[in-house]
């Protein structure tokens, strides 16, 4: 049995609606489906996502918002139209959306966000199915309360239960072919609660563990993964195998491939991954497995990712001070903050952040309780920061892979703010200048996948691995 999850861009159009019911109905295997709402059409769209976000964010400012549920219907109209539905099966879409949208009463914000976002997903299962059925197909939509998807009570983050699993354990004994709208989930009190943005490759990932899947399937828009952002290095290596934990250390950096958590139940249960493309289902992809083996070359992939600052903090033996990192750490608890690394010597130590969780004024109090608290001697913020990151499990065999790095940056005239090497050594990550970060993503990529000729010069987008 496969779990095969479509993306928003699979999902975009009737046209693609369409390859994705022909690549589902290719292999009966293929019986439990996980659908994304519809994407982007082309460059300049809008996704339904967005579309009911705005719808959302007007109706509870003005208590109406025809333009933008016109927009959501007009989308879902044109694309039910196009599959040859009925007009019948419009009617259903068309009154479900309604009752959706208009039904505010009783619910928090919160909670009328979470159903307005999770409409589109909904929506589009619902058509999904129905087109299978007109197929000739046994295919049949369900909502994710009756099929168990349990879930925290935490709005717009939502995570699985354990009991869930027990739950969804059962949808492997239905006939025919399950369609499931991914995103989201209900409370044990039996609200709806959506995942983070993304979540419907969590979705897949929950039901492809609690089915026992032989894989999961991931269809998105290109033939496979690969080593770096194309819109840095055109045509750049493929990669055909990868795992857990290097998918995991590069979704964090930029890789735009899955949402960060999407893989953890998957590797959990030990479940293949493998991406694929909608539009050249043939090609082969890139499998997630738990172990590899490995060619010469032993980094995987490359990515970066800004907006992160750093707070310095020196004070003279800091080493002999017992308690002074857990204080520190302490004082960014009890500020609502997290924090994403911690590169330190003896005397001095930094503490790495996001720089969208931390306001003015919450670093004005951070410094200050840092002098009074910690007697610290020295305490600067720098902003404006980028996260390079260098991920392979064959590193930890490899000697000499930091000297090439830092080589390559040096060569390309880049300079580190600060080096970081996980303690797994699976990763090693690399603080420069947010606008250095697509020179020193383009000159790693040379030093160890030699593709000069292709580079390109920085663009203005985000640096990412890409699919």
């Amino acid at each position: 049995m496969k779990v095969a999850k479509f993306g928003g861009t699979s999902l975009a159009s009737a046209e693609q609606i369409k390859k994705v019911c022909g690549i589902i109905r290719a292999d009966q295997s293929r019986r439990l489906i996980v659908v994304s709402a519809p994407g982007k059409r082309h460059k300049d769209d809008t996704k339904v996502t967005d579309l009911l976000i705005a719808y959302a964010e007007r109706f509870l400012q003005e208590g109406v918002a025809e333009a933008e549920k016109q927009a959501i219907y007009n989308r879902y109209q044109e694309i039910v139209q196009e599959l040859g539905l009925s007009r019948e099966v419009w009617n259903i879409v068309e009154s479900e959306l309604e009752g959706v949208l208009a039904n505010k009463q009783g619910l928090s914000t919160e909670r009328f966000i979470d159903a307005v976002k999770a409409a589109g997903e909904d929506t589009c299962a619902k058509v999904v199915a129905h087109y299978l059925s007109s197929l000739g197909e046994e295919a049949a939509y369900i909502n994710p309360k009756d099929a168990g998807m349990l879930v925290t009570d935490e709005a717009s983050n939502a995570h699985v239960l354990p009991i869930a699993y027990e739950k969804l354990a059962a949808l492997r004994e239905r006939k025919g072919i399950t369609v499931f709208p991914g995103f989201f989930g209900y409370s044990t009190a039996g609200e709806l609660v959506t995942f983070s943005r993304g979540g419907s490759d969590i979705t897949g990932s929950i039901l492809a563990a609690a089915v026992k899947a032989d894989v999961y399937e991931n269809f998105t828009d290109v033939d496979s993964v690969y080593v770096v952002n194309p819109n840095l290095i055109p045509e750049p290596k493929q990669v055909k195998e990868i795992t857990y934990r290097e998918m995991r250390e590069l979704s964090y950096s930029g890789f735009s491939v899955f949402h960060e958590e999407a893989l953890i139940p998957a590797y959990q249960a030990d479940i293949p991954v493998c991406i694929k493309n909608t539009n050249n289902p043939s090609a082969p992809g890139t499998l997630i497995v738990a172990e590899r083996p490995y060619a010469t070359n032993r980094v995987s992939g490359i990515a970066s990712d800004s907006g992160f600052c750093s707070i310095y903090v020196s004070k003279y033996l800091m080493n002999k001070e017992i308690g002074f990192g857990r204080k520190l750490l302490q004082i960014l608890e009890e500020e609502g903050l997290s924090y994403e690394h911690t590169p330190s010597g003896i005397d001095n130590i930094s503490v790495i952040l996001r720089e969208r969780d931390m306001s003015a004024e919450a670093e004005q109090r951070i410094v200050e309780r840092i002098k009074t608290e910690l007697d610290a001697e020295d305490i600067a913020v720098q902003h404006g920061l980028a996260l390079v990151m260098i991920v392979g499990e064959g590193m930890r065999r490899s000697v000499g892979t930091t000297a090439r790095a830092t080589t390559a940056l040096a060569a390309a005239k880049i300079n580190l703010e600060m080096i970081n090497q996980g303690s797994s050594e699976v990763s090693m990550m690399f603080g420069v200048k947010a606008e250095e970060a697509d020179l020193a993503v383009i000159a790693l990529y040379k030093e160890f996948f030699g593709d000069d000729e292709h580079a390109s010069e920085p663009s203005e987008q985000k640096s990412s691995i890409m699919v």
